[in-house]
């Protein structure tokens, strides 16, 4: 299924920073590669769908749902933008994937294993990073209308989980409670260290 490209992946609880440092990284990457930013939930039917009823609905709805929208919403993510762009040697840059799902709905409750299963289409990427900022931090830089996974409880239990994965290697940390710019140049420095190996 893939080509010659090279997927990257940005994770990190809301308001970490990341579609910032996803998009900073795009544009570094430019500079030597054909890179291009993409983000999930993605800009089609069903993304759009979960951005309204999903995250911002009234209240938050059961994670089996959740789970299963966003599996599907991945799915077409990877279909329609991701793999054409991987099959073209493109370098992409996804802000949010897989483990955000495993991260929210597995901290909701819901068996890693069955989440897993249901995203057996979601390829490898061959880099995860997370941006590990405290819970107390993100809440605090949310001003904005807040999602209904946004508040302190929830986010300390999704970054549990995403430290599950950092600790068996599937994600690698990112000190996010730096300056925007020192967090930014540790990013570049080991998605290049990940390139030179591919290339």
């Amino acid at each position: 299924m893939r080509g010659r490209g090279f997927f990257i992946c940005v994770e990190g609880l809301d308001g970490c920073g990341k579609t910032t440092q996803a998009k900073s990284l795009v544009e570094k990457l430019k500079k030597s590669y054909n890179a291009v930013y993409t983000v999930e939930p993605s800009r089609g039917k069903i993304g759009i769908f979960i951005k309204k009823y999903c995250l911002h609905g009234k209240k938050r709805l059961s994670s089996v749902v959740e789970a299963l929208l966003f599996a599907a919403d991945r799915f077409e993510h990877l279909k329609n933008e991701v793999l054409p762009a991987l099959s073209e040697g493109k370098l992409v840059v996804s802000d949010r994937y897989v483990y955000s799902s495993l991260a929210y709905q597995g901290a909701a409750g819901l068996d890693l294993e069955w989440i897993r299963k249901i995203n057996e289409h979601a390829v490898r990427p061959d880099l995860a990073i997370f941006i590990d900022v405290d819970p107390e931090i993100v809440i605090e830089r949310l001003k904005r209308k807040k999602s209904v996974m946004e508040n302190l409880e929830t986010q300390q239990r999704v970054r549990e989980v995403y430290l599950k994965f950092v600790k068996n290697g599937e994600l690698i940390r990112i000190d996010g409670n730096r300056s925007k710019k020192e967090v930014s140049d540790e990013i570049l420095k080991v998605a290049l260290v990940f390139l030179e190996k591919a290339y």
